[in-house]
């Protein structure tokens, strides 16, 4: 029995040491790279043209953008590729994505390259380019403006319950959802969506090229094919990343060998987090990750008017 706790309590102890050496392990990997990172930036690679991703729900990201007007002042980068993949997502964050993209569009060429969807705010994204490729079968368009909320009333019925409030008029905080919504509500909203589709239809119009009422005849919320795009303008070549550099080639004089790079938002970690965060992934490894996880989930919260297109909501 003795040699059987000196055994466990030996094993115990090596388990130690073990994970204090791959600390120490982690923190020196980590630290070599900090101090053997290049810090002449993008512009070392020489020119190129810049990929850069708008993958998933569009939210405020000042990282992004800056990336986006960084790209756009660089002497290296000879035009800017959008690889746009996106349902579209906060309508003020596709906004702030549209007037970055044109700023930039003042000193590069800009063509955007859409994936398996670009709809509602990944279609602003797809129109502050110059040029639109997509594919056949890409989802595009749902042009338009969405405000929702979810109806409780019914649910805390059966509940029995009954929510109680003191306003200081009678449209503040509508609509709540806990109670039937005022029409007065209800013209309000539709009010503030007519204002915000007005905005988008208009960049519709200016961007592509159409009147008033093709626009809203196109733009009546309704998601298109690649095919249907093309036909309709919404996008200007059927393809992939090819048939946009072709088009930087024959539009705009650039070499269609031209190397394409990823440039890619950098998100700041001090040091020692870094370290922290692989000694637990090390360790923990399938908690850690679904913890990650999750925290990326709360990420797609979206608050205010937006322009997005999912069939679930």
């Amino acid at each position: 029995m003795s040699l059987d706790t000196d055994a466990l309590i030996d094993r115990r102890r090596l388990k130690r040491r073990l994970t204090m050496w791959r600390l120490i392990a982690i923190v020196a990997v980590v630290g070599a790279a900090v101090l053997l990172a290049p810090s002449t930036g993008f512009d070392a690679r020489g020119d190129h043209v810049a990929r850069i991703h708008i993958d998933g729900v569009i939210m405020d990201d000042a990282d992004r953008l800056a990336l986006i007007t960084e790209a756009g002042e660089s002497s290296n980068v000879k035009a800017i590729l959008l690889s746009i993949n996106s349902p579209g997502g906060g309508t003020t964050a596709s906004e702030a994505l549209y007037e970055t993209i044109r700023k930039a569009a003042k000193n590069k060429p800009i063509v955007a390259v859409l994936g398996t969807v670009a709809a509602s705010g990944g279609y602003v994204a797809a129109f502050s380019a110059d040029h639109i490729v997509a594919r056949g079968n890409t989802l595009t368009g749902s042009i338009g403006v969405l405000f929702q909320w979810t109806q409780l009333e019914g649910l805390l019925d059966k509940l029995g319950v009954k929510m109680q409030d003191v306003k200081s008029s009678p449209l503040k905080a509508e609509p709540d959802g806990f109670g039937p919504t005022p029409k007065a509500a209800i013209k309000v909203l539709q009010d503030l969506i007519d204002s915000s589709y007005d905005w988008f239809i208009g960049l519709v119009m200016e961007r592509r090229g159409f009147d008033d009422a093709t626009a809203r005849k196109i733009g009546d919320g309704r998601i298109y094919t690649g095919f249907q795009a093309k036909e309709l303008g919404l996008v200007d070549e059927i393809g992939g990343e090819e048939v946009a550099l072709a088009w930087l080639a024959r539009e705009h004089d650039i070499d269609a060998e031209i190397s394409v790079e990823d440039w890619e938002v950098v998100r700041e970690t001090p040091f020692f987090a870094q370290a922290a965060s692989a000694m637990i992934e090390a360790s923990f490894g399938s908690f850690w990750d679904a913890g990650q996880k999750t925290l990326q989930l709360k990420g797609l919260t979206l608050d205010g008017l937006v322009s997005v297109w999912h069939p679930n909501g």
